[in-house]
């Protein structure tokens, strides 16, 4: 037996694992990958997930924080980088003791992962299904033939779970109607905009930008399309120019310095809000069990919320399912108003001119007094259920 098994090496897995190791619960992480490597684009950590990460280890945070970037303002403007909504987070600092952090994902995973016992990582194993053995065991087959016998499942295999599609088989994705590039461009972002994360509206486009270190800088391109369409690569540049020519120009100058080989595209979906996350001794967790569109910036925090919560609450409780109970009791409200407010945003961000005109006199005349309580909220966890630890 191998206590509790971990279905995939992502983010939300990794730092469950952390949290698992931190408390001394027995575990091992699947993970399909042969080997993990430098991927992806950009991650934001808000304070509710560095809160998590200073639980964990404050060594683990400083290393993170020397190799991401701090947000001193998180701005949305119009398409040509008019502020419509500017929140100043010196009150966010002065509350939680940090701001948000943008740092490339793939640097991020590696940080995490070396900070794990590399024995209970196990790369190269695909989840194809499990299979129940007794009251207290199940059997996990995996896509090259071989079999694992563990107690519990945690599945953390992202937002197309093969866990989940066999404990929920009615479960479903729920296309957005949009598509989204990211990229890393070899770029070093004006000072002026070089701690602010900050999006552009307008034009039934989205474009969104943070500076991720020195010579790096962050970007993502949202425009409605059709599902599961392909670009054509020596095009795509100048597709995506021609596309943004209206905007401010620094979005073109961030696409002109990104190679084309750090663009990578996917169509943004969330999942249709599950009834639970769990049965009997199998659990969900991060965009397993509650994927949101990224309009928010919290899907990566909510997973580490997730593990924090998850970790703590099977180390107080009597027995397994009493601690999925008591894990889905607390973080159903905040993700399923996270996933229904992305949602939102994401209609909004891409809209028609006369709902545009409507949103940004909103945003314009929001009270900051507002946002700032809004995002305090957001930001809060619950420390009285974390274990003392070393």
């Amino acid at each position: 037996m191998n206590g509790i098994a971990i279905i995939g090496g992502g983010i939300g897995g990794l730092v469950t694992a952390l949290c698992f190791e931190k408390l001394g619960i027995p575990f091992k992480v699947y993970e399909r990958a042969v080997a993990l490597k430098h991927v992806g684009a950009g991650i934001w950590l808000s304070p509710n997930a560095l809160q998590v990460i200073e639980w964990i280890d404050p060594k683990l945070l400083k290393e993170i924080e020397g190799a991401g970037n701090y947000f001193d303002r998180i701005m949305v403007a119009n398409h040509q980088l008019i502020p419509l909504s500017d929140s100043d987070q010196a009150f966010v600092k002065h509350k939680f003791g940090y701001t948000t952090i943008a740092i490339h994902r793939g640097v991020l995973q590696r940080i995490i992962y070396s900070y794990l016992p590399k024995e209970k990582i196990i790369l190269g194993k695909e989840f194809k299904k499990y299979e129940k053995t007794s009251d207290t065991s199940y059997r996990i087959e995996f896509e090259d033939g071989t079999s694992v016998e563990t107690n519990t499942i945690i599945g953390a295999d992202g937002v197309n779970s093969k866990v989940r599609g066999q404990l929920f088989p009615n479960s479903s994705i729920r296309y957005s109607g949009q598509t989204c590039w990211r990229g890393v461009a070899d770029y070093k972002l004006d000072p002026k905009f070089a701690s602010v994360g900050f999006t552009l509206w307008g034009k039934k486009l989205q474009f969104g930008v943070s500076k991720l270190n020195e010579e790096q800088t962050y970007w993502f391109a949202v425009k409605l399309s059709e599902p599961n369409q392909e670009d054509e690569r020596e095009k795509l540049k100048v597709a995506l120019n021609e596309m943004f020519s209206a905007f401010h120009p620094v979005v073109n100058e961030l696409i002109q310095h990104t190679r084309v080989s750090n663009i990578i595209r996917g169509d943004l979906s969330d999942l249709e809000l599950l009834d639970k996350w769990h049965v009997e001794n199998i659990c969900l967790i991060g965009d397993a069990a509650h994927s949101m569109t990224p309009d928010l910036g919290q899907g990566g925090a909510q997973a580490i919320e997730d593990a924090y919560y998850l970790s703590n609450f099977i180390n107080s409780s009597k027995c397994i399912e009493d601690a999925f109970h008591r894990f889905h009791s607390s973080r159903k409200t905040k993700v399923e108003k996270l996933v229904k407010q992305s949602r939102f945003a994401s209609k909004i961000a891409i809209t028609n001119r006369p709902v545009e005109i409507l949103r940004n006199f909103v945003l314009r005349n929001t009270p900051e007094r507002f946002m700032q309580s809004q995002m305090i909220e957001l930001y809060t966890i619950d420390k009285s259920v974390a274990a003392l630890v070393g």
